[in-house]
């Protein structure tokens, strides 16, 4: 029966995170911020659908009824842009569209607060940052509204750019994130870890001083009488109010299209069409690069299709794995080989679990040394 040795995989996977020359970036997912006890998009629309009442909930209900809370936000923002006076979209006026979009961005700040989070695994994913010695920058890709990965950034010392520059009232430089190697006047030192926010933060806020709406990132996280600058997705928004989101956007696909990259996804259900393809289409173009999915349960149908047919884009389970196209489930460690329980608990690979894969990254600079990994292999054929 054909089978995958986790020993050989982790063995594999510490040797190339410990390769100074590879471009290392990661991805992160809700499933990261569930794992130190915020609650996913699922519970937040839940826990959203509690805290409203009257006409506000009704009017919520409406528009989720066939929208998930991203595309909720940007919908009420969309109905802001355009309804005037009395007239009504969606039951909803513009005043009363404003309305209800402060009163989720309020519920929303409330429920990821990082004072209601554990952030064991955070700090040890920062853990690894901080000793983390590449050529280039460590790159930490995120949909997440929290601030979580800042706290523990903040809390080592690490130094870090995400986008933003100044302390209370910070402006996004979009020259700072598109600036590449000749770039060398606006360029930050390879030692700067870079944070992108794909989606926005609970500490984004619109300037209202400015006629073009910029985004700041504020000091704490937005005041509840205000709009956080949470994912306006509809394309016909105002583009001047996507602009932080486009360049991040991009920032992910021109990482993405690095050669030799070495991407770590966790926490991602891989319901986003437009992220999937992303990362899709980079694993076809860049052959030697590596993309590896953690998931925390079973693969989802999209992925496991993509993987069969792209070796370079791995997927790993609690129970089973796609490796160089081949789906198979993990065998038992060879006899004599101990395992950390972060990666094996004995009966199960631990890696699709954020907590578990940070206690990993944690201590894996060094690479194996040739004794541990001798007599390994990669495939079992009983």
């Amino acid at each position: 029966m054909l089978s995958h040795d986790v020993a050989y995989f982790a063995g594999g996977l510490s040797a190339k995170l410990a390769t100074r020359s590879r471009h290392v970036c990661t991805f992160f997912g809700a499933g990261t911020s569930k794992a130190c006890g915020l609650p996913d998009v699922a519970l937040l629309t839940t826990k959203i659908l509690a805290g409203l009442e009257g006409e506000q909930l009704e009017a919520f209900k409406r528009i989720t009824s066939s929208r998930n809370l991203e595309q909720a936000l940007s919908r009420l923002r969309r109905v802001q842009a355009v309804v005037e006076g009395a007239d009504v979209i969606d039951g909803l006026t513009g005043a009363q569209a404003k309305a209800l979009d402060v009163a989720i961005c309020k519920l929303i700040i409330q429920e990821l607060s990082s004072a209601k989070a554990h952030l064991g695994p955070v700090d040890k994913l920062v853990a690894w940052v901080e000793r983390a010695d590449y050529a280039r920058p460590v790159e930490l890709f995120t949909v997440n509204y929290d601030c979580l990965i800042e706290t523990a950034l903040e809390a080592r010392g690490v130094p870090y750019f995400d986008g933003f520059v100044g302390s209370l009232r910070a402006r996004f430089r979009t020259d700072m994130v598109e600036a590449t190697q000749l770039d060398s006047d606006v360029l930050l030192p390879s030692f700067y870890a870079r944070l992108w926010k794909l989606h926005g933060s609970v500490n984004w806020a619109w300037d209202q001083t400015h006629p073009a709406g910029q985004v700041l990132r504020l000091g704490n996280p937005v005041p509840t009488n205000q709009i956080a600058a949470i994912f306006p997705s509809d394309a016909k928004y105002e583009e001047s109010r996507r602009m932080p989101f486009v360049v991040l956007q991009d920032r992910l696909r021109r990482a993405l299209n690095e050669p030799e990259t070495l991407f770590l996804v966790s926490g991602y259900s891989w319901a986003d069409e437009h992220l999937n393809e992303l990362f899709f289409d980079a694993a076809a173009r860049r052959p030697r690069s590596e993309f590896i999915a953690f998931c925390y349960s079973e693969i989802p149908a999209e992925l496991a299709e993509k993987a069969r047919k792209t070796p370079n884009l791995q997927v790993v389970t609690q129970t089973e794995a796609i490796i160089g196209g081949l789906q198979a489930p993990w065998a038992e460690p060879t006899e004599g080989i101990a395992l950390p329980p972060d990666i094996w608990d004995g009966t199960t690979c631990q890696l699709g679990d954020f907590r578990q894969l940070a206690g990993f990254l944690a201590r894996s600079s060094p690479a194996w040394s040739v004794e541990e990994q001798a007599g390994l292999s990669g495939l079992n054929v009983n």
